[in-house]
């Protein structure tokens, strides 16, 4: 399922706000981040204000921060403050849709949309925060044996 750029954004955004959600992020810290424009993103993030997930403080210090229930909002919550997935597009419709191997290809990707559905309202964002922290463990335990690796074969070659 490839979801929208407003939609993708949105999640990035909530995601490095429940991180910490004491601390106001600024949009544009977050446009460079991800490298988009912060002019669009704001568009995104004045969606997210409105869904009630994150809240905008104005002034020095401001920026958003998140205001929802990380273990209670699913990723589905979010994605359906942008678009609607899994639903059938109507407007879609070909000739070839109507054939028996139409149909049949049409109820498989029906039930693909399904289960991509079920899986986005199974996972919230306590559940994606454990998985970015487990990634980010992994990541930096990875550099560290590739730097201890490192020295041990430097010091091997100096004997």
């Amino acid at each position: 399922m490839k979801l929208q750029k407003n939609t993708s954004l949105a999640l990035y955004s909530v995601l490095e706000f429940a991180a910490d959600p004491t601390r106001h992020v600024s949009a544009a810290e977050i446009a460079t981040k991800y490298g988009v424009s912060a002019h669009h993103l704001a568009k995104v993030l004045a969606g997210l204000a409105r869904a009630g997930i994150v809240e905008s403080v104005r002034g020095v210090g401001g920026g958003y921060r998140f205001v929802g229930n990380a273990r209670r909002l699913t990723l589905l919550d979010i994605i359906q403050t942008f678009e609607d997935p899994g639903l059938p597009d109507a407007g879609r419709r070909e000739p070839s849709d109507l054939t028996p191997v139409g149909q049949a290809l049409s109820a498989v990707l029906s039930e693909i949309d399904q289960n991509a559905r079920a899986t986005f309202a199974s996972i919230t964002l306590a559940t994606m925060l454990g998985l970015i922290e487990r990634q980010q463990r992994a990541a930096a335990d990875a550099r560290a044996a590739e730097a201890a690796g490192a020295a041990n074969g430097a010091r091997a070659r100096a004997r």
